[in-house]
């Protein structure tokens, strides 16, 4: 297997890509209309965040499991440690318009954003969902970024870091917002996905694995799915008000429910049939979900 390359700096990402000596060795924002366009970029892994907006005919990104093309505003983000490609579709080299921002995680030292960066869940969600941009949408992005480049290309004084980092939060929070617009608004695709996860619980649920492998994990239902867990977490909250443990333990409570009204199996057989080593484990579950104990829930079909 071909091993990646790393890039530890912004400096050395400039270079490579020909963009020239950044301004500011932690954060920089490129023009990429204006900076060399490569026809194939292979295996490259860099140590810092990456946000980009772009469009290009002819370019094709290859990140995580999945491909996309540049043929509309589409916006990626990308965390450090994290492996892409870059392919031209054709022999011609490919336009290309849009913007990049890249900033290394020591520019957060200090800045409560070193903390709370990592808890925007898209920069995992580029594995297997873009964001795909409206034109007013993208409108207030680049407004957003244009005041970051400004910045950071003026004289630099004591405010300069604050007032960054101030628009990165700013930045940050509309791609969230736009996030969860795109979750609601396509519509078919995450229904599609929510169909899946019926599909998946059920045959699950109507299985042997049960009592051979205990309740499924929400990192189990992700891969079966073929999305990230906080991907699908969001997308499940944005669609249905529940994350992806509160779905399981839906599907758990119900299967329980069935087994305790129509069957004479003791509470311990149905727990052990649901995947519990311990009955207690299973009544206690069953009474935080449902306000009622199991032996309560069954006597209830006999008053």
């Amino acid at each position: 297997m071909k091993q990646s390359k790393k890039i530890t700096t912004i400096t050395e990402y400039h270079r490579l890509r020909g963009f020239g000596k950044p301004s500011h060795p932690l954060i920089s924002v490129v023009d990429l209309e204006a900076v060399p366009t490569e026809h194939h970029l292979t295996g490259v892994l860099v140590d810092f965040y990456s946000v980009c907006i772009k469009r290009s005919s002819n370019m094709k990104l290859k990140y995580g499991q999945q491909d996309y093309d540049f043929d509309s505003g589409v916006m990626f983000f990308m965390a450090p440690n994290q492996v892409f490609n870059l392919v031209s579709s054709t022999s011609e080299t490919p336009e290309q318009s849009g913007w990049l921002l890249l900033i290394h995680p020591d520019f957060f030292w200090n800045t409560p954003l070193a903390k709370t960066i990592k808890q925007y869940e898209f920069f995992d969600y580029s594995v297997n969902e873009a964001l795909f941009l409206s034109e007013r949408e993208e409108k207030t992005i680049h407004g957003i970024i244009e005041n970051i480049r400004q910045e950071y290309h003026s004289n630099m004084d004591t405010f300069s870091k604050q007032i960054i980092v101030a628009h990165i939060e700013t930045l940050l929070s509309y791609s969230e917002r736009f996030y969860n617009r795109q979750f609601i608004t396509r519509e078919k695709a995450n229904h599609q996905i929510l169909d899946q996860l019926e599909t998946l619980l059920n045959d699950y649920f109507n299985s042997d694995d049960l009592i051979s492998k205990g309740l499924p994990t929400v990192q189990y239902v992700a891969e079966q799915l073929h999305v990230s867990s906080s991907y699908l977490g969001s997308l499940l909250r944005a669609l249905t008000g529940q994350n992806t443990q509160q779905h399981i333990h839906e599907k758990l409570i119900a299967k329980a429910k069935e087994k305790l009204s129509t069957t004479d199996l003791s509470i311990s057989e149905i727990a052990f049939a649901l995947g519990f080593e311990h009955s207690q484990s299973f009544s206690k579950l069953f009474k935080s979900k449902t306000n009622i104990s199991p032996v309560g829930f069954r006597r209830s079909f006999n008053e």
